[in-house]
């Protein structure tokens, strides 16, 4: 079957999670019974232990086996890159997600680019330090966004292939991939909605680690808006410096020394540089947009 002649791809990105996976697919495919839409489901199987491939197999799932464990992220773009529908559909294979969702989330494509899966809880592993922390990183993320994100790394994601292609290289390997997907769609000016999902107790054991992925979530959000929306980081930074550099230099003049100190001039010097350093990098980030949507076009 060649390429795009499937409307969906079900993508089930899979490490060690034999204990859930025969569920997964039997609700997968009771939402999608009922739909007009020719789907397949793909597992991607990034190097288990267990016999995760194997049952997806004799589920009749289409299967793709890694030599060596990747990270969830690069299971995902193997995955992308090896779809056959022009839509995919993304979901974790440990049950944690709802799959009667999915039909919902179809029916509001082609308006949109991106649909997401807002959780109405959080019920994945340290969920006491998780909760704040992803809340913080929430807020920042739509700061610097520009919009209102009601759910940053939800792993329930449907998207145009065609689109999300383009944003191939931004997608890390870890765990951070989901946040990535949102941002390179959201900064770049692409129609993204939001549903309400529940979230369910994973089935067997998390993954994740609660230090190091979640810094490395962080350098993620900030990297991201660096490469698509410079300005919003830089412009603040310049801001600070340039409005402290002034108060200071008033201050010193008039009420102290009657004269400006070096620091006052450094506070100005900096601020100058920072914003010069960020219409820099937009002006480079708008001539790499350019060339990659003319490259994407020929």
């Amino acid at each position: 079957m060649g390429r795009n002649q499937l409307d969906v791809t079900i993508l089930l990105p899979c490490y060690n999670e034999e204990k859930a996976l025969s569920a997964v697919v039997k609700d997968i495919r009771n939402a999608m019974k009922e739909s007009r839409h020719s789907y397949e489901i793909l597992v991607v199987d990034d190097r288990s232990t267990d016999n995760s491939a194997n049952i997806a197999e004799s589920l009749g799932c289409r299967v793709i086996r890694h030599s060596v464990k990747l990270g969830a992220g690069a299971a995902r773009k193997t995955g992308m890159l090896s779809a056959l529908g022009s839509i995919i559909v993304m979901l974790d294979a440990d049950g944690s997600y709802s799959s009667k969702d999915i039909p919902k989330m179809l029916e509001l494509f082609p308006e949109y680019d991106q649909v997401n899966g807002a959780r109405t809880s959080e019920k994945g592993a340290f969920s006491w330090l998780r909760s704040p922390a992803k809340w913080i990183i929430r807020i920042l993320a739509s700061f610097l966004a520009g919009r209102m994100i009601p759910d940053l790394n939800t792993g329930l994601k449907a998207f145009k292939r065609d689109i999300m292609l383009q944003y191939l290289w931004t997608i890390p390997d870890g765990f951070s991939c989901v946040s990535s997907m949102t941002l390179a769609f959201l900064c770049n000016g692409h129609p993204v909605a939001y549903i309400p999902t529940e979230y369910h107790k994973r089935i067997g054991k998390s993954k994740f680690h609660p230090i190091k992925d979640t810094y490395a979530y962080i350098l993620t959000i900030l990297r991201l808006i660096t490469y698509f929306n410079p300005l919003r980081i830089f412009f603040p930074m310049a801001l600070l410096f340039l409005i402290a550099g002034i108060l200071k230099s008033l201050y010193d003049y008039f009420f102290v020394l009657r004269r400006l100190q070096l620091s006052d001039i450094i506070l100005i010097i900096t601020g100058v540089v920072i914003g010069l350093q960020g219409l820099l990098a937009d002006l480079i980030v708008a001539q790499a947009r350019t060339r990659s949507v003319s490259a994407y076009k020929d």
